[in-house]
Parts: C-alpha cells; structure tokens; sequence
C-alpha cells in the first residue's frame, strides 16, 4: 500500500474530544512496547494516541486530554465487557475505544458470531451515553506461519466489526486493510505482540480511522525487503518461540489460569496527559 496522507487533510483540525478511555486486553495495554518514562511499564497505541490527541489539542490552545486505560491482558472480550465497561463509561469519556476477541479467537471453537453479538452490544451501550466508539480489526496474517490458521475467524469478526460500526456510527482502526503491518518485523518474540513500531504504526492506524490525520504520512508503507533467513535457522527460531511462548500458553489454558490474574489496570482514573 503506497497511500499518502497530507498533512492539509480536511480532517486534520483539532481533536474535539476532551477524554479517552481505553479498554480490552494486552492489544490496549501495550505489549511490547515498553514506555520510555518506566521500564517495568507497558505503553503502547492506545497510550501513544491519547498523547497525540492531547498534543495537538494543546497546539490549538484546548485542554488537555484526559486519559484512562483499564485494558489488562489475558482477557477474553466477555470479561472485558463485564468487568471494565461500566467502569469505563462512569468515568463519561468522549471516547472509548473497545478493543477484544483476539484471545477468543486464539481458541479452539470459539463462536466468533456470540462474541461479536456481545461486542455490538457494548458498542450500542457505550453509543447511548453520547460517547464515541474505536473499534479494531484483526491483522491479516496470510502467508505468516501458525497465526494464519485463524485467518478465517479473523476475516469473520472483521466483516462484524464493520458491520457494528456503520449499524452503531462506531469508528475502526483497520489493521486488516493495512497489510503491511504482518510484516514479522513489526511485531514480538511471542509473534502476537507488537514492537514499539508495530504500536506507532497502529498508533496512526487509528489517527487515521478517527479521521484526523497520521503522524507519520507514510506509516502504510511496507518496510525494505530483508533477506530470507535460512531454512535451518527458522526452523530454530520456531522451535524456540514453540518452548518460550506456546508451551506456557497451552499451560495456562489447561490450568484455566491468565496471563492477566492478578494484574489491575495500569491507568484507572481519568488523568490529563502532556508530554514528558
């Protein structure tokens, strides 16, 4: 994809909305991305463009935003709708994003038309109090190793959250329709999480879904072409990401334990958010 954004896009005024409230799972929380004012903490898209939408309303001589993210890792999205939903809208932010299912899908059966039902429910939900809703699709993994076996539950949940989102007047950050973020270089050792530039990338992913215009105008770019690896090496790397990180998912699944147990929200109050 080799589309441009100018930076005199008619959308680029200041973003009108004066609080954000992210919720879901390790997507919104950050994985991997590591903040560069806390090393022991997660930052992440969510986070990067809370401080962009309270960057440029500062320039235009607004408030501050102000900010929460209640978004915790491990969660499955009916858990994240019970548990950080209500909390979320109590606070009356002028924008939530509603972000999950990924987990869901990473399991066997899921029936991707229930969760979906629960995602337009809470989207309907958070629209009644006068709030605006970001949802996100799913990346294409066509052609990336074990992560494109779920491809065609994936492309499903996508065509709902589309469907949510022009039945609700819900706004999408569309990963699936930017390619090249299933670059293996945008994302982490563990394979479903993203580097710090994977979350810039999706960072303007959603600038652009809000309608406001990128940071980066070329952020839809694909990055150079590396070198393939040898064969022998993958192979390694494969096995190795299979000891690492899916033998202790699969412990967890049989255990029926989370990565996410005991782990509380790293941003639980509306704050206002600046630079530095």
């Amino acid at each position: 994809m080799t589309e441009t954004f100018e930076t005199d896009h008619p959308s680029s005024s200041i973003p009108r909305w004066d609080s954000y409230v992210a919720i879901g799972d390790s997507f919104s929380e950050g994985l991997w991305d590591i903040s560069p004012a806390d090393p022991d903490q997660c930052r992440g898209w969510a986070d990067m463009l809370a401080l962009t939408l309270s960057t440029r309303r500062i320039a235009g001589g607004e408030s501050a935003l102000k900010y929460a993210n209640l978004a915790i890792r491990g969660k499955l999205l009916r858990p994240i709708i019970a548990e950080q939903l209500d909390e979320a809208l109590a606070m009356k932010p002028a924008l939530i994003s509603i972000v999950g299912g990924g987990n869901d899908i990473l399991r066997p059966n899921t029936d991707v038309d229930a969760i979906a039902a629960h995602l337009d429910h809470a989207v309907a939900k958070a629209r009644a109090t006068g709030a605006d809703v970001l949802l996100a699709t799913g990346s294409d993994f066509v052609g990336h190793g074990s992560m494109a076996l779920t491809r065609s539950k994936v492309a499903l949940y996508n065509a709902h959250i589309f469907s949510i989102a022009q039945r609700r007047g819900a706004y999408v950050l569309d990963m699936w329709g930017h390619r090249n973020i299933s670059d293996p270089r945008f994302w982490a050792d563990d394979r479903i999480h993203l580097t710090t530039e994977g979350h810039r990338r999706v960072t303007d992913m959603a600038l652009v879904g809000l309608k406001l215009r990128p940071e980066n105008p070329r952020f839809a770019y694909p990055l150079d072409e590396a070198p393939s690896a040898p064969l022998a090496v993958r192979a390694r790397e494969s096995i190795d990401w299979a000891k690492v990180h899916v033998g202790p998912w699969i412990k967890r699944r049989l255990t029926g334990t989370s990565s996410g147990d005991s782990r509380t929200a790293k941003y639980p109050t509306l704050e206002e958010i600046v630079e530095g």
